[in-house]
């Protein structure tokens, strides 16, 4: 039990210091997450991988906290892809009921702390009750005004483009646009993400070093930080870490600095 205590007292020191540290006027206005991890977490403790994922949904709320009190404007988090509809239909099903289940958990509480809630993906192949869960979220968090959190559900980069460039093709089919107009600002405003600067600062979780068909398009010229902390054991130093990291980092975006 001392044991205990005192390790929580050094991280909140180390918190502290590690806060104190950090230059507020580089902080990354837009920070995008994979969480990644949840399913070895269980593993590790012999539980089942659902309760992996209802652990890392505490996360979430860790991070998104942390986030907002460092100004960060954008937390963009990769929550379900196109190819987890592969995972044993189990899994699957406990996914959309945890999801069902955050959502009526806090969505109220968002709205209070002025967090907007964004669902990005393709929504529509979604059970009916998780559809109505998504407007749910996105209705009674609307107008948040201090950080928007987009949660990627039935997200995949591929498919983002080949939405955005099927969505291109029919605009010139009506002769609403001309092909010689295409550039990469017209296809970025056809992405999910329309209106939604690039991120500067990517972390992933669990030591794999991919990105794992996450923002193709728009993390051309992100920083990538990785650690080895499965996602439910993330905690706000290891975020605070991650944007301490990303100070050190020049960004040259091509130039030579």
């Amino acid at each position: 039990m001392w044991d205990l205590f005192i390790r929580g007292v050094f991280n909140i020191f180390k918190k502290k210091v590690s806060l104190a540290a950090i230059d507020p006027d580089r902080i990354p206005q837009h920070v995008a997450i994979i969480m990644d991890g949840n399913g070895r977490w269980a593993k590790k403790r012999g539980l089942p991988r659902e309760l992996g994922h209802a652990a890392g949904e505490e996360s979430l709320k860790r991070a998104v906290e942390i986030a907002a009190q460092l100004k960060v404007k954008y937390l963009t988090v990769y929550a379900f892809s196109t190819e987890n509809w592969k995972r044993p239909k189990t899994e699957v099903n406990a996914l959309m009921n945890l999801f069902i289940k955050v959502v009526q958990k806090r969505s109220e509480e968002m709205k209070r702390n002025g967090v907007e809630v964004r669902i990005l993906g393709r929504r529509n192949e979604f059970p009916e009750i998780v559809q109505q869960a998504i407007k749910e979220a996105e209705e009674k968090t609307k107008g948040g005004g201090r950080l928007i959190l987009n949660v990627m559900l039935n997200y995949g980069g591929q498919a983002e483009i080949t939405d955005a460039v099927r969505s291109i093709v029919q605009e010139v089919v009506d002769n609403k646009l001309d092909p010689k107009e295409i550039n990469e600002q017209v296809i970025a405003e056809h992405l999910y993400t329309k209106g939604i600067p690039e991120p500067e600062l990517l972390i992933r979780t669990s030591g794999e070093l991919r990105i794992s068909n996450y923002l193709l398009w728009q993390m051309a010229y992100t920083e990538y930080y990785f650690t080895k902390v499965l996602w439910p054991d993330f905690r706000e130093q290891h975020f605070v870490e991650a944007v301490l990291e990303y100070q050190l980092r020049q960004r040259r975006k091509g130039d030579i600095g």
